[in-house]
């Protein structure tokens, strides 16, 4: 009974975090993206932070009244999953089949997409913004009822580093909502399309591999990883929150009010009299140094565990190197078609890709 319950049980939290996002109070802003039909940036309504904490506040009251067991997501985990691969795969056909086709074959336009930026309800649910949103609380709901189960089978005796892993993971989610409109000029908002890849990544892989590194720990017996490994594990993932963070609000900062100081970093830009490309601060260091800081974070989550023979979390980190290193070179490949002679000059200033000195 509790697996069929499981199965059912993504759909019930996204329709919950669904309502919470269209009732609750939100700021409406405009993003980096033109809408081509009106002529002007898109405006995204943004309260991730409000419908992250209702949620929590709601798997509180809930675990508290006896309702829903604070662990159930680590107790139906696997049908919970498979419930959010049928859904992943249902909402990728139902954005996909009915719009236009971009020629690049079936297969393509499935895993890719066709539609770029779609909004409902008159822009009230941005599709992108709805499904990073759906998928970061329905992650931390995840590392809430895993980090429970584990404390409730261990109690004092619980492992630190699966505490530590847990409030990483947490603060990796609140701080992606908190910063919702830093990531409207982000990659993803900026050139991707919604597809499989980005529906059926945010709501089965985000909230569910992206936990990987407690599902892999929590239920080994107790034990300590070591007091200098775990804070290893702590210095690792800050050094990489700061260049991920501070790459990308050093750029939203250039794009919204180009003369603006960060963190005492002057802006100093390339340009050709139409278009501009900064090269200080963490942009001078590589051309994608926030892609180094995410993969910093996942080693950091993935550390923090490791001395209780949980090699799997190391998946996480290595996911990263796959997906950032291709979307490098294609963000490359897209910026060199879009700038021209302005990106040439850029990438003779700025040799690194993501590593300084290395790559």
């Amino acid at each position: 009974m509790d697996a069929v319950a499981g199965l059912f049980t993504p759909l019930l939290v996204y329709a919950m975090i669904t309502a919470l996002h269209w009732f609750l109070p939100a700021a409406t802003v405009e993003g980096y993206v033109t809408d081509p039909g009106m002529g002007r940036p898109l405006r995204y309504r943004l309260n991730g932070r409000r419908v992250l904490l209702a949620s929590i506040a709601l798997w509180l009251v809930l675990g508290t009244v006896g309702l829903v067991p604070f662990d159930w997501l680590y107790r139906t985990r696997w049908a919970g999953l498979g419930g959010a691969f049928v859904l992943g795969l249902t909402f990728t056909l139902w954005i996909v089949l009915p719009a236009p086709a971009t020629g690049r074959g079936l297969a393509t336009d499935l895993f890719l997409g066709r539609l770029e930026n779609p909004q409902f309800a008159g822009g009230r649910i941005d599709v992108k913004m709805w499904l990073y949103l759906v998928g970061a609380v329905m992650l931390e709901l995840n590392v809430l009822s895993f980090a429970t189960f584990h404390l409730q089978a261990h109690g004092l005796h619980a492992s630190t580093g699966i505490l530590v892993c847990a409030a990483m993971l947490t603060w990796f989610v609140f701080d992606y909502l908190t910063f919702e409109e830093v990531h409207l000029y982000t990659y993803d908002f900026v050139a991707e399309r919604v597809g499989f890849k980005l529906g059926w990544g945010c709501l089965v892989f985000y909230p569910y591999f992206y936990a990987v590194a407690l599902w892999s720990a929590v239920d080994r017996e107790p034990g300590e990883g070591g007091s200098l490994v775990l804070f290893m594990s702590a210095v690792i993932f800050f050094a990489g929150w700061c260049l991920a963070r501070g790459a990308n609000m050093q750029k939203f900062y250039f794009k919204t009010s180009p003369d603006r100081t960060f963190l005492g970093m002057v802006p100093r830009a390339l340009d050709d009299g139409e278009r501009r490309l900064l090269v200080s601060g963490f942009w001078g260091v590589s051309r994608h140094i926030n892609y180094l800081g995410e993969i910093l974070m996942g080693c950091g989550i993935a550390l923090s565990v490791t001395a209780y023979g949980a090699w799997w979390a190391w998946l996480y980190p290595l996911y990263y190197v796959a997906l950032l290193v291709p979307r490098q070179m294609d963000d490359d490949a897209r910026c060199a078609a879009r700038y021209g002679d302005l990106w040439r000059r850029y990438v003779a200033e700025v040799r690194y890709r993501i590593i300084p000195f290395v790559y």
